[in-house]
């Protein structure tokens, strides 16, 4: 199985491969569009600042291949909040991929989000195996709302989709790579997609 990891200096793909290599799987990690649009699974890990990020996506065209691809693709953190139509951090405008713009946190909550919190209604393939209420880990100062594409919720100040599903687009707001035996399973999970 071929496994793209969208480089983009903006993902944390070193830490993404070690995880693939711990389920047995090598990944190749990459910005060349070919080997992305060839690949059997693609991951778009995300850590930083979404206006950079997306600048970055936009300077190597990835921006304009991302969303025609038609394999499963997992977006993590950042890499989802971009897959969304738009950001609030730098007023940024995403890949369309998910109808839903990301929101500030507002005051009322510690921001940036930082460490374990709780999944639940879990509505799709990739949590197969996984139980209500498991803890992942999460570092985040932007969120998605509820809406018709969350597979997964997250109580932060108010609950939020901490996971999208559109077609073969998926979305993680936690980091499955920094999350123990859980974040394993959803990878694993992710590739027999």
């Amino acid at each position: 199985m071929k496994i793209a990891i969208i480089d983009y200096d903006s993902g944390n793909t070193q830490s993404v491969l070690f995880a693939l290599e711990s389920l047995g799987f090598t990944g190749i990690i990459t910005k060349d569009k070919d080997e992305i649009t060839t690949a059997d699974k693609v991951i778009f890990p995300g850590v930083g600042e979404a206006g950079s990020a997306m600048k970055k996506l936009q300077e190597s065209g990835l921006d304009l291949v991302i969303p025609t691809l038609q394999q499963p693709v997992l977006g993590i953190c950042l890499g989802m909040q971009l897959m969304c139509n738009t950001t609030e951090e730098s007023n940024t405008k995403g890949l369309g991929i998910f109808e839903v713009n990301v929101l500030k946190f507002p005051n009322t909550v510690k921001v940036p989000q930082m460490g374990w919190n709780t999944i639940y209604n879990l509505n799709s393939p990739l949590f197969t195996g996984i139980p209500e209420n498991e803890y992942l880990y999460l570092v985040h100062s932007f969120y998605a709302p509820l809406n018709e594409n969350a597979i997964a919720v997250t109580q932060y100040g108010q609950e939020y989709a901490s996971a999208l599903q559109k077609e073969n687009f998926y979305g993680v707001q936690f980091h499955p790579e920094k999350s123990g035996k859980i974040g394993a399973q959803i990878l694993s999970n992710f590739l027999s997609l």
